[in-house]
């Protein structure tokens, strides 16, 4: 992922000016990247490390949703359906 794309998805999900780091920021960076691995995937089956490093990001991807799920629901919604993802 370039800087462009990832300034992207930073300007779509920040909650103030100077937000890089929220919650909904790093699912939306995870939910990239994962989209990216993924598509690798279906090219390169046999890339096990890209599969394992494909599991650990989504396994972090759902504590962070986890979590906000907790702390903010209204929140959670907005993501997911902004990300598209079954919650």
């Amino acid at each position: 992922m370039n800087k462009e794309k990832t300034m992207e998805v930073i300007q779509n999900f920040k909650i103030n000016e100077k937000d890089t780091g929220s919650i909904p920021v790093q699912i939306a960076l995870l939910t990239k990247r994962i989209k990216e691995l993924t598509n690798h995937l279906k090219v390169n089956k046999k890339d096990f490390s890209c599969k394992k490093t494909l599991l650990m990001l989504v396994a972090r991807r759902r504590r962070y949703l986890h979590h906000l799920k907790q702390e903010d629901f209204v929140q959670f919604e907005s993501v997911v359906s902004k990300l598209s993802l079954k919650a």
